[in-house]
């Protein structure tokens, strides 16, 4: 492939999101960087150098890039609350765009670029990696089915009304709250809250995504790190689903390192999904006798972000993390700082 047929990209953010998913852009034979954009000088010298960018196609102005470079899609990597407007801006210079997490912080606008995405032939995909990661992929089978195919991962035939899941706990912890103090992910006019927006935000979206539930009601309790109770530190949200099914959400933000816990439970016995650190998730399935399988995942399954995004445009697939997905986290998210700061059981409103 020549360097003009490869997907040109332009990364908004030179910070670690830019940088770490900038680099597999270029690693991808089909696309490459070619310009970068950040409000800060150095990050945008810093970025510029890894991403191979030279200095005439660094911009302090996003909307400047977009304006002035032969573009195909753009990678957003900014603090939450500007995805909005960045988006935006890109979907209306008809670039394709992939967004790291959250999609946005409000409930009108997610709802606004999920109907968007869904009217409009460019891909936008958000940067919730679980959806990549095998062992969520093979625990999603087991109660939506396998896509395209007739049976579900363990040989069941395709009734994703057959197998529900009934209740589930899932608990993540992180040394967020030192680690972020007085960085953006702990100004909550940047980043929409604290540890739920952030961390938290992958832990729901992995729970909805991989059950396929539907939230109807959440109760929260949190504890917060500002007076003006915006920035959670802790969090725990019990969390009423359509089908009549129940579960806890937990995050914690004070803890000295990261684990994740998913324990899912059906008729059938459960589905374990853990891990530690950022490694890749471990799958666990427990039978009705408690005794204890773990499946086969071929490690050859597992895509990178640039490259499912890639494959999305060329083969116009609908990408891995929808809009769509994106707004049932936003809703559930706001939705529970609600409940938390009200002490009342609150609604979640997808439409």
């Amino acid at each position: 492939m020549s360097q003009a047929e490869k997907l040109r990209v332009g990364v908004i953010g030179g910070g670690y999101i830019g940088t770490t998913v900038g680099r597999l852009f270029n690693q991808d034979p089909r696309s490459t960087v070619t310009a970068l954009a950040d409000v800060d000088a150095e990050t945008r010298q810093t970025g510029g150098k890894t991403l191979y960018v030279g200095d005439g196609s660094r911009y302090e102005d996003y909307r400047e890039m977009l304006d002035a470079e032969a573009l195909d899609a753009v990678l957003i990597g900014t603090p939450h609350t500007l995805h909005y407007e960045m988006v935006t801006a890109a979907l209306d210079r008809e670039l394709h765009v992939f967004c790291d997490k959250p999609l946005t912080t409000d409930l009108d606008r997610a709802r606004e670029l999920a109907d968007r995405s869904e009217e409009t032939d460019r891909v936008l995909m958000v940067g919730y990696q679980r959806h990549l990661n095998p062992a969520f992929e093979t625990a999603r089978e087991r109660w939506q089915g396998s896509a395209g195919s007739e049976q579900g991962a363990d040989g069941r035939e395709d009734d994703s009304t057959a197998l529900e899941p009934d209740f589930l706990s899932a608990e993540i912890t992180q040394d967020w709250i030192d680690r972020f103090e007085g960085k953006w992910r702990t100004d909550p006019d940047l980043s929409g809250g604290g540890n739920l927006y952030d961390t938290g935000s992958h832990l729901i979206d992995a729970v909805l995504w991989t059950t396929g539930l539907t939230p109807s009601a959440v109760s929260a309790e949190m504890v917060f790190a500002d007076d003006e109770n915006r920035v959670d530190e802790r969090a725990v949200l019990t969390v009423e689903f359509e089908n009549g099914a129940h579960g806890t959400i937990s995050v914690h933000s004070d803890a000295p390192c990261v684990r994740e816990h998913i324990h899912v439970w059906d008729d059938e016995g459960a589905v374990y999904l853990e891990g530690r650190q950022w490694e890749e998730r471990d799958l666990a399935e427990i039978d009705t006798d408690s005794t204890t399988v773990i499946p086969y995942i071929d490690p050859d399954k597992q895509k990178n972000k640039a490259e499912a995004f890639i494959d999305c445009i060329e083969t116009g697939e609908e990408p891995p993390a929808t809009a769509r997905d994106a707004l049932a986290v936003t809703a559930l998210t706001e939705a529970a700082y609600e409940a938390a700061r009200s002490g009342e059981k609150v609604s979640v409103e997808l439409e």
